[in-house]
């Protein structure tokens, strides 16, 4: 599970690169990607706060914080 959050951090930097070098190879008078991209930091922060602590819930619930033994709804 920590790879997961591990992996949509990494997602979400690519995009941040991507919502810049767009807005700026094809507007650079206005700066919409790069205001989008102070948005998707601050989510990234918020599931970096957030993230850790849902893990360690489960884990200390599980005992376990492998995805495919994580049967949440089942219980």
């Amino acid at each position: 599970m920590v790879r997961a959050l591990m992996c949509l951090e990494l997602i979400l930097n690519a995009v941040n690169i991507n919502f810049v070098t767009f807005s700026d190879f094809f507007d650079s008078l206005q700066l919409k990607g790069n205001i989008f991209s102070i948005f998707v930091i601050a989510i990234a922060a918020a599931e970096a706060a957030i993230g850790p602590a849902i893990v360690s819930s489960i884990y200390r619930n599980r005992k376990s914080t492998r995805i495919n033994q994580s049967n949440l709804l089942n219980k």
